[in-house]
């Protein structure tokens, strides 16, 4: 027969195995239903904009690359329903093993108790346990034996104080089994209904595809315009950034020459006063003056160049990339319809479109928000871009293109999602398109940021 602390050492140790179990189970399964949510709200915003274009005749290539969105986040659904229906299998796995375990350890701790009850109704007779303590051999004896007595009354009342335990541990998992198995039933009906929906946009976007194969010539000759109006647009905004650096360089270094004519002109006059003072120390200033002219001359002729670097400026770029990954969306919702870089064209085969940034659709005349606290530096009108709104966060920049309306100005000093404007509507579209870039200053250089990795996804 186990003595109690063996019997409350199992009990512990089986415990912590269901809690470690349970708790590893619950994590993973947090982080699946998380994901469900995000991809939920995705296929939520491409169906939201999917039926703003029903009212359009005219298809457009932004509702074919809209499709294929909606067809991708349903497929990683399905994805996730898989996994989650895997989870619970696995989870109902263990249960079902923990709970025969627990009722193995039950039956033996029936068994004992059962023996313990059989003990105790043989010596129920208050006189035979006095004999048994009288008929000890010496007073140290019968100390002993009542004490053991005592010992096997506490073990039969702890003993079925575990059994009750048991009891309930194994109420608790069948009651979780059932849970989970109603779980599962529901996903793998969301899974169906899942498989059916891709089905209906894949037909939708076949008959899109169609009608845009049908008119390749007329496509080829928009993609050389779109290309174009691209080119001028990074040239205009290239142009801005790098005004914006000459215009800060011609400022730090006057302030440079307008402190080094300060300091001569202190020099000058302390080495006249010497003159005066001492006129054997002459010579001496002389070389002194021929010096100090050489170093500002050279300190003149070195060349300024431009990186943020007051402490303001400095904490800014800092904290801006620290929030790399985090950045709100310059949009309130959307869907990423063309990525950074090279990007294939939805149906000309072997052509490509280049991209320095991202595009967003999004609803007609969406607003438009800073993706984090900076400086207005520029306002632009470009033609096939709209206005064009250039923020600066320390080295950062970040462009917002496509803007009918612009409620800031040169200066204006913006906060994190607050609206800088409004987007416009293309012609012939439903939905409009945000175009976001990111770029950052060093020295005199600008580069090119993969918004993506920086906006919160």
């Amino acid at each position: 027969m186990r003595s109690v602390s063996e019997i409350r050492f199992i009990l512990i140790f089986i415990g912590l195995l269901l809690i470690n179990v349970t708790s590893y189970a619950q994590n993973s399964s947090e982080k699946l239903k998380k994901e469900q949510d995000k991809l939920e709200k995705k296929i939520s915003n491409t169906k939201s904009l999917l039926n703003r274009s029903k009212t359009n005749t005219q298809a457009s290539l932004n509702e074919l690359k809209i499709i294929e969105n909606q067809i991708e986040f349903r497929e990683n659904l399905l994805r996730n329903f898989d996994n989650q229906i895997r989870g619970a299998e696995i989870k109902l796995t263990k249960k079902s093993s923990q709970i025969n375990a627990l009722r193995i350890k039950l039956k033996k701790l029936k068994e004992q108790y059962r023996k313990l009850l059989l003990y105790a109704y043989k010596h129920r007779n208050k006189y035979g346990k006095m004999m048994y303590i009288f008929s000890s051999t010496s007073y140290n004896q019968a100390l002993k034996r009542n004490k053991y007595l005592q010992k096997v009354g506490e073990i039969q009342q702890k003993q079925f104080l575990i059994i009750r335990q048991y009891e309930g541990l194994i109420k608790n998992e069948i009651t979780s089994i059932e849970s989970e198995n109603k779980y599962k039933l529901v996903m793998l009906n969301e899974k169906k209904k899942e498989k059916v929906e891709i089905e209906k946009d894949k037909v939708k976007k076949e008959v899109v595809y169609q009608k845009f194969k049908n008119e390749e010539s007329k496509l080829i000759s928009q993609l050389k315009e779109d290309e174009r109006k691209k080119e001028i647009l990074k040239d205009k905004i290239n142009a801005a950034i790098r005004k914006e650096i000459a215009n800060a360089e011609k400022k730090a270094r006057l302030a440079a020459e307008k402190a080094e004519k300060a300091e001569k002109a202190k020099k000058k006059a302390e080495q006249s006063a010497i003159a005066t003072n001492n006129s054997s120390t002459s010579s001496k200033t002389t070389t002194e003056v021929k010096e100090t002219k050489k170093e500002t001359t050279t300190t003149a002729k070195k060349e300024v160049n431009y990186t943020e670097n007051t402490k303001e400026a400095v904490s800014l770029s800092k904290n801006f990339e620290a929030n790399k990954g985090r950045l709100p969306w310059p949009v309130e919702k959307g869907s990423i319809t063309e990525g950074f870089g090279k990007n294939a064209h939805p149906t000309l085969d072997n052509v490509y479109t280049n991209n320095n940034g991202i595009d967003i659709s999004t609803p007609q005349n969406a607003q438009v928000r800073s993706v984090f606290e900076g400086e207005v530096t520029s306002v632009l009108n470009i033609l096939g871009a709209g206005k064009v709104v250039i923020i600066k966060h320390g080295n950062y920049r970040t462009v917002y293109s496509n803007l009918q309306d612009t409620y800031v100005t040169v200066g204006s000093k913006v906060s994190t999602k607050q609206v800088i404007g409004s987007l416009t509507v293309p012609q012939g579209s439903s939905v409009s398109v945000a175009h976001f870039e990111i770029h950052v200053v060093n020295g005199g250089s600008v580069q090119c940021l993969n918004p993506s990795l920086w906006v919160n996804r």
